[in-house]
């Protein structure tokens, strides 16, 4: 039987990993070079925008196949702290940060408690505890 909370993060992992994907992607599909001017424009280098565009992109597909949870969680909270601080945060709490506070909660839940529930992880950990008990 699927314990409720095992469940409960595996539906956080999915929803966390395709809104990542989908921002991801957008930031290329409207051409990183904006996303490069942008990030320049308020103080950070333009090549942190490819960095984090491949990161979300790349971070939704894994999460979703449930392959490396904790260390994308962990990726996904330092991208959200950052534009927390960088961009959000003189927006107040409504309109500025409370979407990116809620990413930041739901990546932090994931890199605390991880996801094995349909999580592709769990094909390389039996594999490697089949080899090892041989």
């Amino acid at each position: 039987m699927i314990k409720n909370l095992e469940l409960g993060s595996f539906i956080i992992r999915l929803v966390l990993g395709i809104i990542f994907l989908v921002h991801g992607f957008t930031k290329f599909q409207g051409g990183i070079e904006n996303t490069a001017g942008f990030f320049s424009s308020i103080g950070l280098p333009g090549f942190l925008a490819y960095l984090v565009g491949e990161v979300e992109l790349i971070g939704g597909i894994l999460l979703i196949l449930g392959l490396g949870t904790r260390i994308i969680a962990g990726a996904f909270a330092a991208i959200m702290v950052g534009a927390i601080f960088t961009v959000k945060l003189k927006s107040g709490f409504v309109g500025g940060y409370e979407f990116e506070l809620a990413l930041l909660a739901m990546s932090l839940h994931l890199l605390f408690s991880g996801n094995q529930f349909f999580a592709m992880d769990n094909v390389f950990v039996r594999r490697k505890s089949e080899s090892q008990s041989t």
